[in-house]
């Protein structure tokens, strides 16, 4: 399964079996983490085997059983560390669909206090995602139709590649579904993409950004971000 195809394929899950990661998974996971680290300028790590941070109360509340295994994201603050963190968090997310595994992202129903993340001096614990062996695959989620998520020059027709990352976008996880951003294409095939609203904007749009790139790329790389 290549990205594009985890793209399609994942759906949330926040109830896990008690299988264990596999090794060379976690090895996959790691290298790859490491990059995105060093891209990225932060500090996110995979934590294995620890079920503390979800088996409390707020756990319960957000509906998760189960979950042994998370990613931590971690970064200095920073204006653009919500976005950072979506972005490259989400790259994390596809990489381990396209392994066979499933996520979900949580930012409020976990424990921070028993995290097993290690933050250093001058860094903030962002939020987490679940990891491991779904009992299910989860479901497809409602979303808003593409016209309402983008805006393009008037009397233009939309490009293929624009409208492969608006179909991509579209199916990218965003805070309670509420798909609070729009993407904008301008003169030049430039575009722009801006959050809405909502909770966790800054990283609903790293990930939004993170799924149009992987749509409009697969069709053509004639194109820039503003």
């Amino acid at each position: 399964m290549d990205l594009l195809e985890a793209l399609e394929a994942r759906h949330s899950v926040r109830s896990y079996t008690d299988k264990p990661l596999p090794q060379d998974v976690r090895d996959t996971l790691n290298a790859v983490l490491a990059e995105c680290n060093h891209e990225g300028d932060l500090h996110m790590q995979l934590i294995c085997d620890e079920p503390g941070a979800f088996g409390g109360m707020m756990a319960k509340y957000g509906s998760f059983s189960g979950v042994r295994n998370y990613l931590a994201l971690v970064g200095k603050p920073a204006n653009d560390l919500q976005e950072r963190v979506g972005y490259y968090g989400e790259r994390l997310v596809l990489l381990a669909q396209s392994l066979g595994l499933n996520s979900c992202w949580v930012a409020l129903t976990f424990s921070k206090k028993k995290c097993a993340a290690q933050i250093e001096p001058g860094e903030k614990l962002v939020c987490v995602i679940s990891l491991g062996f779904g009992t299910t695959q989860g479901k497809p989620r409602k979303t808003k139709p593409v016209e309402r998520l983008c805006a393009i020059p008037e009397g233009r027709q939309m490009p293929d590649w624009f409208a492969a990352g608006m179909r991509a976008a579209q199916l990218a996880p965003t805070a309670m579904n509420q798909q609070k951003f729009l993407i904008t294409l301008h003169e030049g095939n430039v575009v722009s993409a801006e959050a809405t609203g909502g909770s966790y904007s800054g990283i609903d749009l790293g990930i939004v950004r993170c799924h149009f790139e992987l749509g409009a790329q697969a069709v053509s790389c004639e194109w820039t971000w503003k």
